[in-house]
């Protein structure tokens, strides 16, 4: 079983999607009040964020980065990262990269709108000096210098009512109908029990477009379930520093998932 500090028996990232690719789209609104959440339980998140945020909205970028957040990489416009070759996917993580870093932030991470890294696999990232890819899948793993801290679908508020995720709901309650948010919570709230007693690693991921669907409640209970845990919980480029300081607890921990919601 994978080795995990603080004596602890598990670990979580809570992580947090899609601050927008425009004007129209931006989530950036409900940031003040969720870092403010945030703060008030000592809870530290992992922010994946379009690439193009860097110019529509740098002070958010800043204030994530500021408040001890993590910011990550979504691709530069949420593009279905799967579905672009190779020498697009390095294009497109190039131009974040080196957008991020001109505002002083470092990029460690990518995950793959979509859930599928695709042609370019691990190497891409490995390329540009990224240590961790979040892919669809389940288990903290390891692909050569690149950490693996993937997401299941299960863990993913947009699974609720996303047509083509019907099967994981259907996993997940027994029935493939959209799930409201109690149900949804309730899902998550199992899920940590589950893995404090059983122990392993889950990434949880919310999207900032969609807290309003959960709620202030929900997300208020969700937190506070977070901060009285005993699991471990630090930001994502945390846990693939972990794995990959020692990386043979955690050889093969990954199994990719091939499921989209696209």
């Amino acid at each position: 079983m994978a080795k995990w500090p603080q004596g602890a028996r598990g670990a979580l990232c809570l992580s947090f999607d899609n601050l927008g690719v425009d004007e129209a789209t931006s989530a950036a609104s409900a940031l003040p009040a969720l870092m403010e959440r945030l703060a008030g339980h000592d809870l530290r998140a992992t922010f994946f964020v379009e690439g193009v945020n860097a110019e529509l909205d740098p002070g958010a970028l800043r204030a994530i980065d500021t408040a001890g957040h993590e910011v990550a990489y979504h691709a530069w416009r949420h593009e279905q990262w799967g579905e672009l070759s190779a020498a697009e996917q390095a294009e497109n993580l190039a131009r974040g990269v080196s957008a991020f870093e001109n505002l002083g932030i470092e990029v460690n991470g990518l995950r793959p709108p979509g859930g599928q890294l695709g042609e370019g696999g691990t190497a891409v990232l490995g390329e540009l000096g990224l240590r961790y890819a979040s892919p669809a899948g389940e288990g903290a793993g390891s692909a050569g210098d690149v950490a693996l801290i993937p997401f299941q679908w299960r863990h993913v508020d947009a699974t609720s009512m996303l047509p083509g995720l019907g099967p994981v709901r259907e996993q997940m309650t027994g029935s493939p109908d959209p799930l409201a948010p109690p149900a949804f919570l309730s899902h998550l709230l199992g899920e940590v029990e589950r893995l404090e007693r059983d122990g392993g690693f889950i990434s949880i991921v919310l999207h900032l477009p969609l807290l309003a669907w959960l709620g202030e409640d929900k997300l208020a209970t969700l937190l506070e379930k977070l901060a009285s845990t005993r699991l471990w919980l630090p930001r994502c480029d945390e846990i693939a520093e972990h794995i990959l300081a020692g990386p043979e607890p955690f050889e093969r921990g990954t199994t990719l998932d091939s499921t989209s919601w696209a």
